[in-house]
Order: C-alpha cells, then structure tokens, then sequence
C-alpha cells in the first residue's frame, strides 16, 4: 500500500488542493483525504503536481507508427484514403514479430509520456507474408501484449477478424493475407489470447471486426456469440462509415448505410465502440447516440486521410458518448486529439466552444471528461476518475511550466489542451505504479535504441 500526497487533485470534476490517495497493492484507489494535515506521516509520498486522471487512447495500430510521415508524398493526380491504403499495405509486408514489439514499445512509450495511459490495441498484423500462420498463431499479439507489459501502460487486446477485401465476401488481395482468418481460426485464436490476457495485470481482451466490407454478417454473429460465452462484458469494436466511399459500397450491397446496417443487425450495447463513424444522417446519429456504444474518434488521423468531420455537437446534444485514438499515430498526444477534436467542430461550425455546455461552459473541461468517461467505457476499465475503488491510473502536471503558473482552477483544463505545445505532464502512474517521473521512463534509452535498429532495418 502506499500514500501519495499530491498539491492538487482533480475530484468529481473539481480542484482540490492538498490531496492524500491511499493506493492497495493491486494499484486501486481506496481512501482519499483532503487537506490532512499530513506533513509528520514518513509514509507519505509528497508530490509537487496536479493530478487527473490518464487518458484512455481507444485506437491504435501500433505498427503503423513506424510509418508515420512516410505517406506524405503524391501517388496519383487525387490522393486519398484508398492510395494512402496501398501504401500502408506494402509498409506492413516487411514487419516481423521482433519489429512489431519494438516499434509497439515506442509507440507506448510515446503514449504514455504524452498522458495516455491505456490503449486499445485493434490488431490485424497477425500472419507472416503471404498469408502463413506463425507456428505460433498468436505471435503478432504477443509481441503486442510483451510490449505494453514493458513499458506498462494498460492494453485493452484487440485482435481482429478480417476475412473479405470488399462487400459480398471478395477475397482477400495478396497485400491483405496477412491479416485473414476464417471464423474457427479466430476463435481458436481469442481463446488462445484470453488464458494468455487473464494472468497478465493491466491487461483485458476484447474483439474487433475490420469493417463491414471485412467481415460477413455471419462471421460476427458467430464470434460475437463465441466471445460473450467466454465474457459478456468484453469490448466489441469495428471501423465503420470512414468514407463516403464506404458508405456508397455499403448501400450498394445491402440497401443501407453502415451504421444504419449495424444498428439494425446487432444489439448495440455499451460493450460497442463504432471508430470513426464520420458520415452519418441525423437518424443514425440520435439512434447511435441512444444505443450507449461509445464513438471512437481519431482527429488526428483522419485529418491526415482526409475522411472528412464527425458532427460532435449534435451526437453529444442526444446523448451520445465519445472516446479520442491515436489511430495511425501521425500524432500521439491526447492534447493534439482533443484540440483538433474541437478546432475542426469550430470550423464546421463557424463558431467558437463546440463543446462547452450551459452546464460545463469551459471547453477542455467538457472535452477531456466527456473523453475519459468514453475511453474507459470503450476500453472496459475501471478507471477514469480519482474516485474509491477506481484504478489509479493518473498523470500530473506540472504547477511551475509556464503554461500552468498562476493559472485559476477552472482553466487549468483550458491551458492543458488549448496552450500551445510544450508538454506539462511531469509524472504517469498505471495501476498505482509510477511510469514517468519528471518526464522520463525507466526504459527510455533502451526503447529509443531498439526502435533506432528496428527503423534503419526497416527502411534500409
């Protein structure tokens, strides 16, 4: 057990000075005290920073991160997602199990020196090239699974069913082979993940489909039934309506749209997080905002793919829930998420606050909680809030940067994420275990060294 002072703490929305957390062994909350005076007790650990909760990253591809500005160049007279695509394609031919874990450690510990402090893992890079089981089918996730345990920011595993390149069940293209599987090899594969998963701490397994165009309806029904035996909570997350192009296909195929066709096809449940959801009609967006799945919403990414704006206010105005990802990791900062998050709504819009509320007039404040309250639904945590019984899974900011001096309580939030870009999280802790202290990991040189190797390999 341990006790840790802190100068303020974010409780129940509000700031509070002088904040006392008593932590369990098992990394959770359970007590908290304010303005003790608590200075004689040689137990307690005093920590100069303002304390909030970690920020769940609710989508990730942690191979795409090794190509990260490497699609920036022209590859017909109109770019797009689909060209973008092809080349993404190529890049993943070369990975090796070894590559994936140690770009999938960067990548970590990027996140969480940036503040995240889980992330969901939605993972397609299973087989060699060609389409080649490994010996081991779960090697991909492995290297996954070893990397966050590394760097020890908490993984929500994500493997991924993807068995078509198009709707009606078109074969999959050679570039695609390696991500395949049909639906008994699949579950053999979850299975296989979920006794691996249940005796690593921080970590949990959860499902995902492709995409619509990926997966037969018939293939989810199966895995999802085969899923819920083994846990009825655990996550489900799919790609849906990312393009317009999608969306035509989608129409084509089965006479509606993909959102439209999931609402009326499956139970949408608060286990579901839909990433992206960009193009949806006013009835998709208060139906989806009723079911109580959460949106996964990636600014950074598909700013970069050109997918087009999610229409936030009017999906939060019926209800509906939210979770910020890093996607293809052409950024990794919750900040930069959450302020293009409300920056593409302004322009949208043509307006300024998207997100503030009558009740919640302070735009970071209604970002970042109405985020963390997504993430952790999205990701299946306990985390999320400095509350008792919840995990502590928090960072701090630090009180002497110049983005954070003299600043009053209520725009703390503000300066956070609309204050330009030098980072002001001085220390991460994950399940009552301190990950970044004063902006550095334990790991870090090794990381950077191994990934160094991995890239000029890679590229070479």
């Amino acid at each position: 057990m341990q006790k840790v002072k802190f100068t303020k703490a974010l409780l129940n929305n509000q700031w509070h000075d002088n904040v006392t957390l008593k932590i369990d062994d098992q990394g959770f909350i359970i007590a908290i005290g304010r303005q003790g005076n608590d200075k004689a007790d040689p137990n307690i650990e005093v920590v100069d920073g303002f304390a909030l909760p970690g920020m769940p990253n609710c989508h990730s591809h942690a191979f795409q991160r090794a190509m990260a500005g490497l699609a920036e160049f022209s590859t017909s007279e109109r770019d797009s997602f689909w060209t973008w695509r092809d080349v993404m394609y190529r890049f993943a031919q070369s990975i090796t199990p070894d590559d994936l874990y140690h770009i999938a450690r960067q990548l970590y510990l990027e996140m969480v020196t940036a503040g995240y402090t889980s992330v969901a893992e939605f993972h397609y890079l299973h087989h060699q090239k060609g389409g080649q089981p490994y010996d081991n089918p779960a090697e991909m996730s492995l290297a996954i699974i070893e990397a966050a345990k590394d760097v020890g920011l908490h993984l929500t595993h994500l493997p991924v069913l993807y068995m078509s390149s198009g709707f009606g069940n078109i074969s999959l293209s050679d570039e695609q082979a390696r991500f395949g599987h049909d639906i008994d090899h699949y579950c053999a594969l979850w299975d296989q993940l979920d006794k691996i998963t249940k005796n690593i701490p921080r970590q949990n397994l959860g499902a995902a489909f492709h995409s619509l165009r990926a997966v037969s309806p018939e293939g989810m029904d199966k895995v999802i039934q085969h899923v819920k035996r083994q846990n009825a909570h655990a996550p489900l997350h799919i790609h849906i309506a990312e393009q317009m192009k999608e969306v035509e296909d989608c129409l084509a195929w089965s006479g509606q749209r993909p959102v439209e066709w999931l609402l009326n096809h499956q139970e949408l449940t608060e286990n579901w997080c839909l990433i992206h959801a960009t193009h949806m009609t006013e009835q998709e967006t208060k139906a989806l905002a009723m079911s109580g799945a959460v949106v996964g919403i990636c600014p950074t990414t598909e700013a970069n793919l050109g997918d087009g704006l999610f229409s936030l206010r009017p999906y939060l105005d019926q209800g509906g829930r939210v979770a910020i990802g890093s996607d293809s990791h052409i950024s990794v900062s919750p900040v930069a998420e959450l302020r293009l998050l409300e920056y593409g709504q302004r322009l949208k819009f043509q307006s300024r606050n998207i997100t503030a509320t009558k009740i919640q007039p302070h735009s970071g404040n209604a970002l970042y909680h109405n985020a963390l309250k997504g993430g952790v639904q999205a990701a299946g945590l306990n985390a999320g809030a400095l509350e008792i019984g919840r995990r502590a899974d928090l960072i701090t900011l630090d009180p002497v940067s110049p983005l954070m001096v003299a600043t009053p309580d209520k725009y703390l939030l503000d300066r956070f994420i609309f204050s330009g870009n030098q980072s002001v999280i001085k220390d991460v802790m994950v399940g009552g275990e301190w990950l970044i202290r004063a902006g550095s990991h334990r790991e870090k040189q090794n990381i950077n060294q191994k990934f160094q190797i991995t890239m000029e390999k890679l590229l070479n």
